[in-house]
Order: C-alpha cells, then sequence, then structure tokens
C-alpha cells in the first residue's frame, strides 16, 4: 500500500451500557428501554468475557482512557463500573494517569452514585443536562428537570469530581435565543469546565425523524450558536472541536484519541473498535448491538459480528472526518504515522480547499506542514469532509 511506516497510535477502551430508562426521540444511539430488572450481573459478566478477546488487539499497549457511555452508564451501580475497571487494568494495564469517563443523566437516584463512581475509579463525569429549561426538557422527552440537573452538577462537585462536562443542546423545539444562552450561562455558573455545545438534528431512525418538531428556523439556531459561543468564550473555554468547549488543559483526551485516529478496544452491545497491527493494517470491528444476544456470543468469545481492514481511501477518509473536526486540524507527519500513507495524498485537495477559504496551512516543522479549517471551514464542515470521500462513496453522494 506505501512505505510509509504504520505506527501503533494511543490505545483507549469504550465500554457501552445499552439501557435507558426511557428512549428520547432523538436519540440514534444503540439505546434500549429498560422493561423490568437491570440484568447488571449478566452484563458485567459478559463484559469480562468480551474483555478477554479484546486483549489481544491491544498489542501490548496500555490503555490510555476510558469511556462508560450508553444507554445511562450511571443505572449501573459503582460496585459493576469497578469491577469492569479492574478487569481492564488487570488483563491489559491502564495508564497511571487514565482518564475514565462516565455518562450520566441528571436525577437524585443516579447522582447519589457518584460518590460511588468516583471510589471506583472513575475522575471524569459528563452530564446529560441538555436544557434547564423545563419546557424543552418535556419537549425532548428527558426525564429531568432544569432543578435536578443543576443539583446533579452539584452533587458531583461534592463527590469529589473535578472534571465535569455539560451537554447542552441549542435549537430546541420552542426555544428563543435567550432561553438558549441562558441554559450555557446556567451550567457555566456551577463551575464546569467542558461544554458540549451542539444542535438538535433529526436523525434516522428516531422518532423526531418521523415526525419531525417544530424547530427555530435557520437562521435563528446560526443566531443560537453565535451568542453561545460568544458566552462561552467570555467565560474562558477555548473551542477545540467543532462542538467541544473547555477551560485550557481540560480537553477529553477520550475523544481527542477518537478524533485524531487513535485505536480504541470496544466491549458492549453494539460497541464501535479500531484497532492497529503496523505489519498487517489498520482494521475496524464491532459487536452484536441487542444485548440479550450479546451477552449470549460474549460468553462463548464470539461478540464480535464484523472485523475489517481498511484500504487506503477509507483511511484517508476516516481520517479525516475526524481530523477536520477539530480547530487545530493536523499535522501532516501524524497522518503519516497513523495511517501508513505519504500526506502528498492530500495535497490536491487541500490546495483547493484552501484556494476556497476552507482550510489554511500554518507555521510548522519545516516539511512538516500544519492543516487547520478556516472559521468559515468549521461552518462548512460536512463539505470540507465529502472532499476526502473515497471515490465510490463520492459517486453515491452525487454533487
Amino acid at each position: 500500500m506505501s512505505t510509509t511506516p504504520l505506527k501503533a497510535p494511543p490505545l483507549a477502551l469504550y465500554i457501552h451500557l445499552p439501557w435507558c430508562e426511557r428512549k428520547c426521540p432523538y436519540c440514534d444511539f444503540n439505546s434500549h428501554t429498560l422493561a423490568g430488572r437491570l440484568p447488571e450481573d449478566d452484563y458485567v459478566a459478559a463484559l469480562l468475557a468480551d474483555l478477554s478477546t479484546e486483549a489481544d488487539r491491544a498489542g501490548g499497549r496500555r490503555i490510555e482512557t476510558v469511556f462508560i457511555g450508553g444507554g445511562t452508564p450511571s443505572l449501573f451501580s459503582g460496585t459493576a463500573i469497578g469491577r469492569v475497571l479492574e478487569a481492564a487494568d488487570r488483563r491489559i494495564g491502564l495508564a497511571g494517569d487514565v482518564e475514565i469517563t462516565l455518562e450520566s443523566n441528571p436525577g437524585s437516584a443516579e447522582a447519589a452514585r457518584f460518590r460511588d463512581y468516583r471510589l471506583a475509579g472513575v475522575n471524569r463525569l459528563s452530564i446529560g443536562v441538555q436544557s434547564l429549561n423545563d419546557q424543552r426538557l418535556t419537549a425532548l422527552g428527558r426525564i429531568h428537570d432544569g432543578h435536578e440537573a443543576l443539583a446533579a452538577l452539584d452533587r458531583a462537585k461534592a463527590a469529589g469530581f473535578e472534571r465535569i462536562n455539560a451537554d447542552i443542546m441549542f435549537g430546541l423545539p420552542g426555544q428563543t435565543l435567550d432561553e438558549a444562552v441562558a441554559d450555557v450561562r446556567g451550567v457555566l455558573a456551577r463551575g464546569v469546565d467542558h461544554v458540549s455545545h451542539y444542535e438538535l438534528t433529526l436523525e434516522p431512525n428516531t422518532v423526531f425523524y418521523s415526525k419531525p418538531p417544530e424547530r427555530p428556523d435557520e437562521e435563528s439556531r446560526w443566531d443560537m450558536q453565535a451568542a453561545c459561543f460568544e458566552a462561552l468564550s467570555q467565560a474562558g473555554l477555548e473551542r477545540y472541536e467543532i462542538s467541544a468547549w473547555s477551560r485550557p488543559g481540560e480537553a477529553c483526551r477520550h475523544n481527542l484519541n477518537y478524533w485524531q485516529f487513535g485505536d480504541y478496544l470496544a466491549i458492549g452491545a453494539g460497541a464501535h473498535g479500531k484497532f492497529t497491527r503496523p505489519a498487517e493494517g489498520i482494521f475496524r470491528h464491532r459487536k452484536h448491538r441487542v444485548p440479550e444476544r450479546y451477552m449470549q456470543l460474549a460468553a462463548a468469545g464470539e461478540a464480535t459480528v464484523d472485523c475489517h481492514a481498511l484500504d487506503a481511501e477509507q483511511r484517508i477518509f476516516e481520517y479525516m472526518l475526524n481530523a477536520l473536526r477539530l480547530t487545530a486540524g493536523f499535522r501532516e507527519t501524524d497522518f503519516e504515522a497513523r495511517c501508513g500513507l505519504p500526506s502528498s495524498r492530500l495535497h490536491d485537495a487541500l490546495d483547493t480547499l484552501r484556494e476556497q477559504g476552507l482550510m489554511e496551512s500554518i507555521a510548522a516543522i519545516p516539511g512538516d506542514a500544519q492543516w487547520r479549517p478556516t472559521p468559515r471551514g468549521m461552518d462548512f464542515l460536512n463539505e470540507l469532509q465529502a472532499r476526502f470521500l473515497p471515490d465510490r462513496e463520492a459517486e453515491k453522494a452525487g454533487p
């Protein structure tokens, strides 16, 4: 494929816990409404069995970051989370400064577990606030109110969490510009160091896609985004990714690993992973998505239902799909190390995008250009990414 050496990048671990108390109408993740008792012990046993099959994909590397997502992971006890983390450390190894993030939804029963999660080794929480306005939360199908959301942030701090992310959505049904800004300012007032700020989108296979709610018009959504960006900047947060803002030094390391084309092991129903074998190639794999069937397959060591190598065009597209989300962009030497391809394969497209004012190259080590989207390029991210689609996919997508 190329004489450019392929290097194994940093390694992360993604753990998927698929159940929710209620499926939100905008959610297209692999999540399932909990009916009856949570099968915590059985599912943890499946995760541990699945972890054994993933260990070989680590290639001797230690896990730098862990992300426990869902679903609603905070339905699980601190004891269950601790068992999985202990097994990951024993069978693969966790780095001494490992970042471990757990997603949580507000609610008094879940928030009471924060201290248990901290004791289990979790050192970063991502709390699905979405909004602080009760009417907007009801329209989103959320089961918490604004007071509970703020209380969850306070309890997280009280439980010893110094690193907390708040998810905030805008462009909600019936939302005004003032309400959108109030949501951002409300979580910032609680001292969070990271905000994931993104627009409500209507994804296929969701209730909102089949029955679209009435959202603010496009111009109003642009105004909301601009006003919220100003509030985040004034509070000292910096935008480092298309929808991620943090105080200096508080960016999510796990997500940065995704966006920089790092490797990540994957356990849990429907989890997707990526691993690199320098002598063989880059591979994508995924686990069976139905929880009950996943548990059966994991016990037999057969939870992986697809594993395939990425060809050159797929490597280029996947790398750029992620790297272009970052305000800092990427360095050509990083592309070469992560993809095993010469950066010259990018130059024609990058030069064209620079001429269009969508990309720029900035000062770098000689022979190692750094490319990043311009502010205008960030506004038209889909168009940027589409330039790197494999030829066969570009033909399907059309002009």
